[in-house]
């Protein structure tokens, strides 16, 4: 035994106690129910090692809790008073409907379940934020969110209120079949797309989302990069599947810098909608992706070239960020340095959306125009490394979301994307979107009932 924690039980959500255990290499979280029995998912497999990982943080608390905690986490959030990191970044669901039909879909949109929210209802939703201590970045999402036909105005709406990266999570069809639907978000004041991306032949496609979308995803690529809108690609990782594209995907990301400001995998959570429940040969751990990224891309980007996050809990995520070069060498700024010296939650937050708001926007015409070889006193090479980094960083991230299975409550306290609540609340992530073994969930379910 590692370590103890709470859980929830995937048939009934109701919290329970969890133990961390480590099994030869890996770790699992290993649970029990009184009605239900016993559960364990695989949380991490292999090097870097699970406590190798650690990067311990001093809490940051909400600036303003909700009162009172009844039935406790992760059941009463609103953010209440044990949770321990801000708001990093703010999602706001325009709309549940799509035009898409995912076998896998955290939101389990395409169903139109509630009327699209009105202008004035988003004003309040920014409203709120900036009352609960923001502006923050903010992700518009969905559903898909460029089904609206309002969607300009409502980035305009967030924009005049004072928030300055505004990001679409978006499928990227309107984006592929319309070639100036790229131009009027930019204008608008869309920072970048969250755009999602599977891989680099249609078998992913026809699997994950039910029809082939290669070629619109291309599309959506070369539409952003006319207009100036920057991109981050969003495969989402299913073992046996496409997680043998892992190296393809950064390769073409790499091919279209700097349009495309980075990969951010998302490996599988098995919350909102999803073909059968998880068994362990489903679950890929965030060691296992940073050891395929280093394995296919033949060493060029290796594990050790990736820390943990400053901002949400260690174990949730991971980044690297790097500097492509006119000849095509990619430079590493980042490295993991093992330390148990506590870090600020509150500043990690601050670090990571200033970086997001610098790295995954687009660097302006002129910039990229620019040359990076200077005409000042050389550094040994870092003058130019330096340069280009304003306008070719390239970062690959991801993200290990939590559903009913592996949810670690210490991990969910940490959480620093929250979505906003119709009722004005700010609920993390993953609680926002768990769902139970039958589809039944804990917050999705108050507003499409």
């Amino acid at each position: 035994m590692l370590s103890a924690t709470q859980s929830v039980c995937p048939e009934c959500l109701q919290r329970i106690e969890a133990a961390r255990l480590t099994r030869g290499d890996e770790v699992i979280l290993r649970k029990e129910c009184p009605e239900h029995g016993r559960f364990q998912a695989v949380i991490w497999r292999g090097l870097p090692a699970f406590e190798a990982w650690q990067r311990p943080k001093t809490p940051a608390r909400p600036r303003f809790p909700k009162a009172g905690s009844e039935a406790g986490c992760p059941r009463d959030c609103g953010l209440c008073g044990e949770h321990r990191q801000h708001t990093c970044t703010a999602l706001i669901e325009v709309t549940s409907r799509c035009d898409l039909r995912c076998a896998y879909c955290f939101a389990d949109g395409g169903y139109g379940r509630r009327p699209d929210p009105g202008l004035d209802d988003l004003r309040k939703s920014f409203e709120l934020l900036l009352r609960a201590g923001g502006p923050y970045n903010i992700q518009l999402s969905g559903g898909e969110p460029t089904l609206r036909g309002d969607l300009p105005e409502i980035v305009g709406l967030g924009r005049a209120l004072g928030f300055e990266f505004i990001q679409v999570n978006t499928n990227g069809l309107r984006l592929a079949r319309d070639p100036n639907y790229a131009k009027v978000l930019k204008e608008a004041g869309v920072a970048s797309v969250f755009l999602q991306f599977d891989g680099l032949d249609e078998a992913p496609y026809r699997k994950l989302r039910g029809r082939p979308l290669l070629k619109d995803k291309v599309l959506a690529v070369e539409h952003c990069a006319r207009h100036g809108l920057a991109v981050v690609l969003v495969p989402t990782l299913v073992p046996g599947v496409n997680d043998r594209q892992i190296g393809e995907i950064i390769n073409f990301g790499l091919i279209n810098s700097p349009v495309i400001r980075g990969v951010h995998f998302q490996p599988v959570s098995y919350f909102g909608r999803f073909p059968t429940a998880p068994g362990e040969a489903k679950r890929l751990t965030i060691p296992e992706i940073l050891r395929e990224i280093q394995a296919q891309t033949g060493g060029r980007i290796k594990v050790e070239h990736f820390k943990p996050p400053g901002c949400e809990n260690s174990w949730c995520s991971f980044h690297g960020n790097f500097v492509l070069l006119k000849e095509g060498e990619l430079v590493a700024w980042t490295r993991h340095s093992p330390c148990c010296t506590p870090e600020s939650a509150a500043a990690g937050a601050i670090k990571t959306s200033r970086f997001v708001s610098q790295f995954w926007a687009q660097p302006s015409r002129d910039e990229i125009g620019a040359d990076a070889g200077g005409s000042g006193p050389s550094l040994g090479g870092w003058d130019i490394i330096l340069e280009r980094a304003r306008t070719h960083a390239f970062c690959i991230s991801g993200m290990a979301f939590q559903d009913a299975w592996n949810l670690d409550l210490e991990r969910l306290k940490d959480c620093c994307i929250h979505v906003v609540h119709p009722d004005g609340r700010l609920i993390p992530f993953c609680a926002y979107n768990l769902t139970d073994s039958h589809g039944r969930g804990l917050y999705r379910s108050q507003i499409e009932a």
